[in-house]
C-alpha cells in the first residue's frame, strides 16, 4: 500500500471488523463458526503491530518534520485514531510530536467518538509541559477543570503548574509559550506558518539527507560525475549488450547499474518473498538458491567483474510503514514515490531508488581496512512502497579480481 497513513487506518479496520464480528452473539453461537473466528482472531493485526504501525508514522513525521495535517492530505485520520497515535508518541517521549496528534484528535472529536474529552486535555497539557511550555499546559489543564469542576485531579495539577508558574527558578519557561497560547486560543494557525513551531528533530546528516537538503558543494561535485556503456572489462556476455553504468559518487566510489534486473524478475522475487511479509516496519527475507536467484546473480558478477563463489544469497526486503535500514550490492526492485533513498551520512551522499538498477560500492579499501565513509543508511518511506534486493560480495575469492593493496590508504 503507498500510503502509509491508509496502511495503518487498515490494520486497524482489519482489528476492529473481526474483533466485532467475534463478539456478536448470533454469530458466535455456532460452534463451527466460532473455531473459524478463534483462528482468524490470531491472524489480524495485534495490539503490538498497530503500535508498530503509529510508530512507523511518528518516525516519517520526525525524519520529514511533518506536522499531522501534512501526513493526512490524502487519508483522513478521525479523533481515535490520531489519539492513538499520540498515545505511542507520548509513550516514546517524543512529546512534541504527542501534542501535535493530540491536537489533530481534538480538533477531530465528535459525539460518536470513543476518545475521552478528559483524557485528550490531561494528555495535551502533560506532553506540552515535557517540552517546556507551562502556559500552555496551564491552558489545557484549566480547559480540563472547566469541562469537570468536580475533577479534583486536575484541580490538584492546575494548583502544581500554577505554582511553577509562580516560581521562575523552579522551572524555566520557554520563551516561544506565547506562540502556544495564541495557537490554543485558536488566534493563530501555527499549522500554516512553520516560523512559530519548528518540531524538534534533531539536526543529523542523516535526516538532512532523508529531506534532500544537500549541501550545494556535494550537488556540483555530483553534477561532474559520469556514466558509460561498460563491458565489465572485456566480459564476452557484455560484448553486444553493455551494462549501463553512472557514477553517484567518486569517494567513495558509488556506481549504480541500470537495468540489472528485469520486471519479470523483479516480480518472481517478490512473489517468492511475499510470504515471509509481516507487518514489521522492515521486513527480510533471504531467498535459496532459487533460477532467479543465481541469474541476478550472474548479472551483478558480469557487471562487477567479481566471483560470486563465496557471496551471500540475494536478501529481499520490504519497507514497511516509516521502514528504514540503518547504518548496513542494494537491487532496487521499486521505484519510490516520496522518501526511500539510501543515504551516506559521512559523505553527504543521497542515492534514490530507481526500479530495475543496482547500486554498488566497496565496503573495504585494498589494505582490508573498512571505509567508513560508506557507512549507510535507508530513510523511511514516506509515499508507496519499497522493495530491495541486498547482495554481500565477500573479500574471499577476489585476490586476483581485486588485488590487495600495502597502503594504508586504499
Amino acid at each position: 500500500m503507498r500510503n502509509p497513513v491508509a496502511a495503518y487506518r487498515l490494520l486497524r479496520q482489519m482489528r476492529n471488523d473481526v474483533i466485532y464480528i467475534v463478539n456478536q452473539p448470533d454469530l458466535y453461537q455456532c460452534k463451527k463458526y466460532q473455531n473459524e473466528s478463534d483462528a482468524k482472531l490470531l491472524e489480524i493485526p495485534q495490539l503490538e503491530d498497530l503500535d508498530g504501525a503509529a510508530s512507523g508514522l511518528i518516525r516519517l513525521q520526525e525524519i520529514y518534520k511533518l506536522h499531522p495535517e501534512d501526513l493526512t492530505k490524502e487519508t483522513f485520520l478521525n479523533a481515535d485514531e490520531a489519539y492513538n497515535v499520540g498515545l505511542v508518541a507520548y509513550d516514546e517521549e517524543k512529546f512534541q510530536h504527542a501534542f501535535l496528534w493530540f491536537l489533530y484528535s481534538l480538533d477531530r472529536l465528535t459525539e460518536y467518538s470513543n476518545t475521552d474529552e478528559e483524557e485528550l486535555l490531561h494528555y495535551l497539557s502533560s506532553s506540552v509541559y515535557h517540552f517546556g511550555s507551562l502556559s500552555v499546559a496551564i491552558y489545557f489543564s484549566q480547559e480540563l477543570l472547566n469541562l469537570d469542576p468536580s475533577n479534583d485531579e486536575a484541580r490538584a495539577q492546575l494548583n502544581r503548574l500554577l505554582h511553577l508558574q509562580r516560581n521562575p527558578d523552579i522551572f524555566t519557561l520557554n520563551t516561544e509559550s506565547s506562540n502556544y497560547e495564541a495557537l490554543c486560543r485558536g488566534e493563530v494557525d501555527e499549522r500554516r506558518n512553520p516560523d512559530i513551531f519548528t518540531l524538534n528533530t534533531g539536526s543529523s546528516n542523516y535526516e538532512a539527507l532523508c529531506r534532500g537538503e544537500v549541501d550545494e558543494r556535494i550537488s556540483k561535485r555530483q553534477r561532474a560525475l559520469s556514466c558509460r556503456y561498460s563491458t565489465g572489462g572485456g566480459n564476452p556476455r557484455l560484448m553486444y549488450a553493455p551494462v549501463k553504468e553512472e557514477v553517484e559518487w567518486d569517494e567513495p566510489r558509488i556506481i549504480r547499474y541500470h537495468d540489472i534486473i528485469s520486471d519479470r524478475e523483479i516480480e518472481i522475487l517478490k512473489n517468492i518473498s511475499r510470504p515471509q511479509v509481516n507487518i514489521e516496519r522492515t521486513q527480510t527475507h533471504t531467498l535459496g538458491n532459487s533460477p532467479e536467484e543465481a541469474r541476478v546473480s550472474q548479472k551483478i558478477a558480469d557487471a562487477t567483474g567479481l566471483s560470486m563463489e563465496t557471496a551471500e544469497t540475494l536478501l529481499v526486503q520490504n519497507y514497511g510503514i516509516g521502514g528504514a535500514f540503518e547504518q548496513h550490492i542494494d537491487a532496487l526492485m521499486s521505484d519510490v514515490e516520496i522518501g526511500g533513498a539510501t543515504v551516506f551520512p559521512k559523505s553527504g551522499v543521497a542515492v534514490q531508488p530507481k526500479k530495475g538498477s543496482a547500486v554498488f560500492w566497496y565496503n573495504l579499501l585494498r589494505n582490508g581496512e573498512v571505509n567508513w565513509n560508506t557507512e549507510h543508511a535507508g530513510c523511511p518511506v514516506l509515499m508507496g512502497n519499497k522493495w530491495v534486493a541486498n547482495k554481500w560480495i565477500h573479500e574471499l575469492g577476489q585476490e586476483f579480481r581485486r588485488p590487495c593493496s600495502l597502503s594504508e590508504w586504499e
